[in-house]
């Protein structure tokens, strides 16, 4: 009595798409591209019937494994990160005129030409003592304050 398990493409296909109706459960966007994984090895299985389970499974693993890093790496949060459309993303960049002296660890005070997030004037940190009168450029806005470097 030959015990082989022997898997049909619909197998695959099956268990891909109830991985990726897991998907709907278990929204980690994970699970999903073992299911996809799971769809292209019953596709190789159209093509290639007598595939080994061992040949069968290898591929599978490498193929999610390989949506999940392509995934992250193409669509990875931290490199797409952009300041358009937020408060922050207006501001940076802009040039005012330090009304007061700042220092590392104390605050200052610097104007603007226009209204910059519907005030003049700013309180502002730096990271190296600047003068009163000095021209500034806004680097990033931290809380209530916004962090200037020299123009």
């Amino acid at each position: 009595m030959d015990n082989a398990m022997i898997l049909e493409w619909w197998h695959w296909e099956i268990a891909g798409l109830a991985l990726v109706l897991l998907e709907l459960a278990v929204p980690a966007f994970f699970v999903i591209w073992f299911g996809f994984g799971a769809m292209l090895v019953g596709l190789a299985l159209l093509v290639a019937p007598g595939m080994a389970l061992s040949a069968q499974i290898g591929l599978w693993v490498l193929a999610s494994v390989a949506m999940v890093v392509l995934w992250f790496r193409v669509f990875k949060r931290s490199q797409h990160k952009t300041l358009v459309g937020t408060a922050a993303g207006e501001v940076i960049g802009e040039i005012g005129l330090l009304v007061s002296a700042v220092a590392p660890f104390e605050r200052g005070k610097v104007r603007f030409q226009r209204p910059v997030l519907g005030a003049e004037e700013w309180a502002c940190v730096a990271e190296a003592a600047i003068a009163a009168g000095e021209r500034v450029r806004v680097v990033s806005v931290e809380g209530s304050y916004v962090k200037v470097a020299k123009a």
